[in-house]
């Protein structure tokens, strides 16, 4: 089956974008320059892949998506910056991606088998990791930094140059002004912590003394009144021993710029 078989009569694709042999292009489509699609990719009808966008293998972009649009940044003047998309995401209807700014190597990047649920937006600059799930109208803003098996609820703002660790669960509707540590459930507006995110950890088969000395080390951190320098040393001294798992948390503290939810 060729290219031609696959792509509407309606499809607008520019002679420059390149597409792979069984990429899928609906009804009233716009590919624009500079464009590469792999191989699997599936779009649906009135989706807007804007110039200096790369997607991977086996994403499925649902109607009326933006990917690949210029940034709405002020400071953007219409130089080269790119979207990079990984593989196997699913990014449902009325999705806006953006490409990044030369402020900040010029590049949005999307990992790979994310689920983008409806009117997500990620802004410029972004750096998104794999397996994460984003509910609807999830909002992101420029420069944010998102781990690997991150779960948004709908509804959600995260601030700009914030940074969201992985394994952490954010609730509906909440506003994210600091970074978020791994493994930490946070929710609220302003957002504020009250756990670990112990159910996730018992679904993906972590043991019991895993899931333990991580709950102790929130405990540490949140609830023994010590300072973050503190429950650092007491973190790297009493439990990551026995639970080396307990260094994304660690690195979560010592690499925080904006500081993290409290």
């Amino acid at each position: 089956m060729s290219n031609k078989d696959l792509i509407h009569s309606t499809a607008i694709i520019d002679a420059t974008a390149q597409i792979a042999a069984d990429v899928e292009i609906g009804p009233y489509c716009i590919i624009g320059p500079n464009v590469s699609i792999d191989s699997g990719t599936k779009l649906h009808s009135h989706v807007v892949v804007g110039g200096f966008t790369r997607i991977g293998k086996d994403n499925e972009i649902f109607q009326f998506a933006s990917v690949g649009e210029v940034c709405q940044d002020l400071k953007f003047q219409g130089e080269e910056t790119w979207l990079e998309i990984g593989d196997a995401n699913k990014i449902r209807e009325h999705c806006s991606l953006h490409r990044g700014t030369v402020q900040d190597h010029g590049l949005t990047k999307i990992g790979s088998h994310n689920l983008l649920m409806v009117n997500t937006h990620v802004a410029h600059d972004c750096q998104i990791g794999d397996h994460n799930i984003f509910a609807n109208n999830v909002g992101i803003a420029g420069h944010v930094h998102i781990g690997d098996y991150v779960v948004i609820g709908g509804n959600s703002g995260i601030h700009q140059f914030c940074k969201i660790d992985s394994y952490s669960m954010i609730g509906g509707a909440s506003l994210i002004l600091k970074d978020v540590p791994a493994y930490v459930m946070v929710s609220g507006n302003p957002a504020h912590a009250f756990g670990m995110n112990v159910e996730g950890m018992r679904r993906k088969g972590w043991s019991k003394n895993v899931i333990q000395g991580l709950r102790e080390a929130f405990k540490l951190i949140y609830k023994d009144n010590l300072t973050t320098e503190q429950a650092i040393a007491k973190i790297t001294a009493d439990i990551l021993p026995e639970v080396p798992e307990a260094q994304r948390l660690l690195d979560s503290l010592i690499q925080s710029k904006r500081g993290i939810v409290r």
